[in-house]
């Protein structure tokens, strides 16, 4: 991390898990547990049936609240799915795009994505993009090819005051609900060269304001090793951060000097 240039977040990605009920139990659990440091953003990514009751739920911490999803229109007949100015009404700050099971399960491509930042920037909500490549990717050895193609995508037209708005997540496929956990070396290594694409596409003063997180099975045990790689700014957290207490403990690895 490098808090001189840049923010710290810890969000917390609970997919399809956790009913209004839980969500209650969990914000009661979390709340004693917040440190009062200042120094790392929180995000819950909760689905978006809790996402009301979580933002009144949060109100007056430091939790901010994103959805895991969004649709790249504004209106229309797309059923089932929220515009990003629905979401802003409801209190909604951040945004996941692109994460793999949106890629892999419902056709989510570097176009839509790039659709879809464009679209969450217009009603000022923060998109998390999600990169990251597969098994079979990192065997071939074209880890690096893929994801600076994928920032590429994600970031096109993105003009350069709207970039430190953008939260880049680096998920390798392989690692994610695997148990499975990059070394920090291959963590450290994509986030810088994620950090390197950045700096190409505008310059040093951006590349060195964005925010990069670590997204693939992050937990209590390996958390802080991870966050203390110079360019890994934060984690998305998914199963850990289920559990108050363990996303407590992430946090506090997040705030500490």
């Amino acid at each position: 991390m490098n808090r001189r240039y840049r923010k710290t977040v810890i969000a917390g990605n609970w997919k399809m898990n956790l009913t209004l009920t839980e969500t209650q139990t969990f914000a009661e659990e979390l709340r004693p547990l917040l440190s009062r440091s200042k120094w790392c953003d929180v995000v819950l990514c909760v689905p978006a049936i809790n996402i009301p009751n979580a933002v009144r739920l949060f109100k007056n911490t430091r939790v901010a609240i994103a959805a895991q999803n969004v649709h790249y229109e504004d209106h229309g007949a797309f059923t089932g799915e929220l515009s990003a100015r629905m979401l802003r009404e409801q209190g909604v700050k951040y945004v996941i795009i692109g994460h793999s099971e949106r890629r892999q399960y419902y056709n989510e491509t570097d176009f839509t994505v790039n659709r879809k930042v464009h679209a969450a920037l217009a009603e000022g909500i923060n998109p998390i993009v999600c990169v990251g490549e597969s098994l079979e990717q990192r065997e071939l050895g074209v880890t690096l090819e893929h994801i600076t193609y994928q920032v590429k995508a994600a970031l096109s037209g993105v003009p350069a005051e709207k970039v430190r708005k953008i939260i880049l997540a680096y998920e390798p496929i392989w690692a994610i609900g695997t148990g499975k956990t990059a070394t920090t070396q291959q963590a450290e290594e994509v986030c810088q060269a994620i950090r390197t694409v950045v700096r190409k596409l505008y310059d040093a003063r951006i590349a060195r304001a964005v925010t990069i997180q670590y997204g693939g099975s992050m937990n209590t045990k390996n958390a802080a090793e991870l966050l203390a790689q110079p360019d890994v700014d934060g984690g998305l957290i998914g199963g850990a951060s289920l559990k108050a207490a363990d996303f407590a403990e992430i946090i506090n690895a997040a705030n500490q000097e």
